[in-house]
């Protein structure tokens, strides 16, 4: 079976001297590879097809047989990698915590352990009869969330 590893450097190998990064390898025991990039430009079908020649170029059918794909990661897929964090700064996310809740706003800072999501919230203040929106920031760590996406909206 050909290895994560090998997959995973002949993929840093190519990218090494753009803006593009790895996002995620899949193999699977029949040698299915699946290789996800991403750039914080947009992924071209030339340079995945260019990668895809690349790591073909660099494996030997006669040793082991495989099936290759690279793709750029999905619009609505989770965030995998903590460039993806950064890539949405200023989007507008939906994360799901591990106690199930729920929570859009806007993706306002990426730190390595933790990021923080600006949330419209409406309340009712004291004093007041009309409920106003109040604008929160909620600071999340990666460990405590199930995923992250970005949110596609139609206006």
């Amino acid at each position: 079976m050909i290895s994560k590893d090998t997959i995973n450097q002949l993929v840093e190998n190519y990218i090494i001297d753009t803006d593009y990064y790895l996002v995620d390898v899949k193999i699977t025991p029949d040698n299915r590879i699946s290789v996800e990039i991403d750039s914080f430009e947009g992924v071209t079908i030339e340079f995945c097809a260019g990668l895809n020649r690349y790591i073909e170029s660099q494996l030997d059918r006669e040793v082991e047989d495989f099936e290759l794909e690279v793709s750029s990661s999905g619009l609505t897929e989770p965030f995998k990698v903590l460039k993806q964090y950064k890539k949405n700064i200023g989007n507008e996310v939906e994360t799901l915590t591990k106690t199930g809740i729920k929570i859009c706003g806007i993706l306002t800072e990426v730190y390595e352990k933790e990021f923080v999501l600006q949330v419209e919230k409406t309340e009712k203040m004291e004093g007041t009869k009309r409920k106003t929106t109040v604008i929160e920031n909620l600071t999340f760590t990666y460990e405590d969330i199930k995923h992250t996406k970005y949110i596609i909206r139609f206006k």
